[in-house]
């Protein structure tokens, strides 16, 4: 009775309109009247709480990072190396798509962020070129998802303080399944722009391929500042985002010279406003937590599914067809809160990797943000491009199969996480 509780009024109260962060105080408070402990004072303590975390400010300085590396020149000159290194292979403005999320991905670890800036940039280079504008934005989307896989990650951040799961751990995880995704979109991308008949742009001198990376490189050294930094343990996640955010601001002031002061009210405004929604779902979300907890409710789906306890890899499949089912409703942060103190027990139970599972679950739901009839980055695309929602979708269906195969590779295959994992660590 009490999963019938938790399911109905969480979902019931998204279904008439509530947001999510409200739905989940919603929640924990129905939880607590069944169990005959309503008390207005554990609502506000676990609220007060569950912000009050050191671990959290990581998530205002990547975002402050990642809207200044946009404003301030740095996602430009990242594309415009990719675009001398790589332009010229037929399909090249794809493949400088791909190339450019995955370091942007590097650096930020916003997949709307990044994806808007790619689609600002390379959708109308690609439309004038003569690709299928629709297939094209696919990928835009496609390449967006990648940046909280690979580190640093807000998604992981949260993800690690819900499931108490090493973050630095986490992002190590990330690195190969991040690029493995790039990969696969590499491969279907490269399949489906054989077929068009699209300008080429000509190869470019080794003088320009110079002044392009002497351009970039600024931008280009801060992922090695910041990953290199937690590898060999010199700052944590969380000071590594502080370091992200100084770096962005005295690149963008002071090198590039294109982020001015007027600017910075508009930047900063913008990252409160992103880390207030965030981080008043977090709260919500661990006020929700601890009463499933209370409730024994992960006990209850445990015995549930305890056929699949002793087959790991069978229950793990499930679980991912369960998150893909689920994220096509729900944005990346709510599904990673509302599911993760759910599942968390069964997996520690069928003893399988904690930070294996932390790796292919928020990859699972940074997939979820392609899914319509949701699908947060296909609407960025849609917006910023100026392509209808139903030719976006259209066009990343192939390229959603693409990461979607390379998820269930890595659920078949755990070595490909946990080899580089333990090698990286």
């Amino acid at each position: 009775m009490t999963i019938v509780v938790f399911l109905a009024s969480l979902l019931g109260a998204m279904a008439i309109g509530v947001p999510v962060a409200f739905a989940l105080i919603f929640c924990g408070i129905a939880l607590m009247t069944y169990g005959g402990i309503f008390d207005t004072q554990i609502v506000s303590q676990r609220l007060i709480s569950g912000a009050d975390t050191f671990t959290l400010l990581a998530i205002p300085f990547f975002l402050l990072a990642g809207e200044i590396m946009n404003k301030g020149g740095l996602s430009r000159r990242i594309v415009e190396f990719a675009i001398a290194c790589v332009g010229h292979i037929r399909g090249g403005l794809g493949v400088v798509a791909i190339v450019a999320a995955v370091i942007m991905a590097s650096i930020s670890g916003s997949a709307a962020a990044d994806t808007a800036a790619l689609a600002s940039i390379l959708i109308p280079m690609m439309r004038d070129a003569g690709y299928n504008v629709p297939r094209a934005a696919g990928l835009m989307a496609a390449g967006g998802v990648i940046a909280p896989v690979i580190p640093p990650s807000v998604a992981f951040i949260i993800f690690g303080v819900a499931a108490n799961v090493s973050i630095t751990q986490l992002f190590i995880g990330g690195i190969v399944p991040g690029l493995m995704m790039a990969l696969a979109l590499f491969g279907t991308w490269m399949v489906l722009a054989h077929r068009e008949s699209v300008a080429i742009l000509p190869r470019q001198p080794m003088a320009v391929k110079m002044r392009a990376t002497a351009r970039a490189g600024w931008a280009l050294f801060m992922p090695v500042i910041v990953l290199g930094g937690i590898r060999f343990g010199i700052f944590t996640p969380t000071e590594a985002a502080v370091v992200a955010a100084v770096y962005a601001l005295f690149v963008g002031m002071v090198i590039y010279r294109e982020l001015k002061f007027s600017d910075l009210y508009g930047v900063f405004l913008t990252a409160a406003k992103t880390t207030a929604v965030v981080m008043f779902l977090v709260a919500s979300a661990l006020v929700s937590a601890w009463l499933i907890t209370s409730a024994n409710i992960p006990a209850e789906i445990g015995e549930m599914i305890q056929p699949l306890i002793d087959r790991p890899t069978l229950l793990l499949a499930a679980i991912m067809v369960l998150v893909l089912v689920v994220g096509t409703a729900l944005d990346l942060a709510p599904t990673i809160l509302i599911l993760t103190p759910v599942l968390m027990p069964i997996i520690r139970e069928a003893g399988i990797d904690p930070v294996y599972f932390g790796v292919l679950f928020v990859m699972n739901n940074c997939i979820g943000l392609l899914t319509p009839p949701v699908g947060i980055v296909l609407n960025v695309v849609s917006g910023v491009a100026k392509v209808p929602l139903g030719q976006v979708i259209s066009g990343v269906w192939p390229f959603l199969l693409a990461q979607i195969s390379v998820l269930f590779l890595l659920v078949l295959f755990p070595e490909l996480v946990l080899v580089p994992l333990h090698w990286l660590r």
